[in-house]
């Protein structure tokens, strides 16, 4: 047994309202701008070429962002608009930069739509079938929901997403994803011990609103892993969008990349992102990673709505209203995109409330960028 003075790592050791140094409300906003080097451990990929985004200032698009107050949100990091490769507006708060990776939290669940369309395009995933026919010892949970319900946020078990609750099991997740430190007395927990740990019915969810759970996503990273090479499969991911910095994503215990919500962009690669997902994902370098069918198919069809937000619904693993596609995250991320125009709206800030989230000041930051995106 060794002498040397050791502390627990204070950016991810658990603290006050049982949240790691990062996101506790005094340090989140550092913690958010600077995921990728605070995290337990993360792979980062770049791309072989650069999406070249081309600096197209619009006067509309500016009025439009001046009177919509996203700038004045509280803790506003960055902005950007686009359509196509043209820019029509971008801005980031003093203490940020455009080039810079941000947390995106849970819009990384994006990546697992596009994941889903392409393995179901290709004929190996089919969703009809139920989590344990891929997952065999998956528990109960999970094994008997089918894989469309999970995708789209329609199962009923016993994990919870309440950010209000600081004892909820989104945050015991964490560790899981390489956001936090394990108590001392045991080893940190693999993103499939914790899955499989998951007890409950496993039914389709009976209400008229989704139950969101960013478990689903962890199971989906699960099954999928079974079908395609993580790493090679992210590459592949970036390489499609042209990214000009890196994606970062923190990984699991086993290697896993966190898709439930680890991922970090700098606000000109999110909209990269959100290009290639309008596009439904055709690569700038003629690969595809997605399925442009599934995607508009997602837009329309009959899926559970999202509470609070009238006329929205979770669909396939994404957000959509029938016009617009997209999603939200934990903190103040949202990114929304038009797959019929090409316009993308990419908006990165930081809650610095106990939670970290309010569903009122969310919805308000949608309707604004709606009003941007749908000008």
């Amino acid at each position: 047994m060794n002498d040397y003075p050791l502390t627990p790592n204070p950016d991810l050791a658990v603290g006050a309202d049982n949240k790691q140094g990062w996101n506790q409300p005094e340090r989140r906003r550092e913690g958010f701008h600077n995921l990728h080097l605070r995290a337990r451990r993360a792979l980062m990929v770049r791309a072989r070429n650069v999406l070249t985004l081309t600096d197209a200032p619009s006067a509309v698009t500016a009025a439009r962002v001046r009177t919509s107050g996203l700038l004045g949100v509280p803790g506003f990091s960055a902005l950007v608009v686009a359509e196509g490769s043209d820019v029509l507006f971008q801005a980031a708060a003093p203490d940020f930069a455009l080039d810079r990776p941000h947390s995106i939290q849970s819009v990384t669940k994006l990546h697992l739509h596009l994941i889903a369309g392409w393995l179901i395009r290709e004929g190996r995933l089919d969703p009809s079938r139920r989590v344990s026919d891929y997952l065999p010892r998956i528990g109960s949970g999970y094994a008997g929901a089918k894989i469309e319900d999970v995708l789209d946020m329609a199962v009923e078990n016993d994990f919870t997403e309440d950010y209000e609750n600081p004892l909820s099991a989104c945050y015991a997740e964490e560790e899981a994803l390489g956001l936090r430190l394990a108590p001392p007395e045991r080893s940190e927990t693999t993103l499939e011990a914790f899955a499989r740990a998951i007890t409950g019915t496993g039914a389709r969810h009976s209400g008229p609103d989704a139950d969101y759970k960013s478990a689903n996503s962890d199971v989906l990273t699960l099954v999928f892993a079974r079908m395609v090479p993580f790493h090679d499969t992210l590459q592949r991911m970036a390489d499609a969008a042209g990214y000009e910095g890196a994606f970062h994503i923190t990984l699991s215990p086993e290697g896993l990349p966190a898709l439930s919500g680890g991922g970090c962009l700098s606000a000109r690669d999110l909209v990269r992102f959100g290009l290639l997902l309008g596009r439904g994902g055709l690569g700038v370098d003629g690969a595809v990673v997605g399925d442009r069918e599934y995607l508009l198919g997602a837009m329309h069809r009959d899926a559970l709505g999202i509470r609070g937000r009238p006329g929205q619904r979770y669909s396939r693993h994404l957000m959509t209203n029938g016009r617009w596609v997209g999603h939200a995250g934990y903190g103040g991320q949202f990114l929304m995109v038009d797959p019929r125009k090409g316009r993308v709206a990419a908006f990165l800030s930081v809650i610095e409330n106990r939670s970290g989230y309010d569903p009122a000041l969310m919805r308000d930051i949608i309707s604004e960028m709606e009003s941007i995106v749908f000008e």
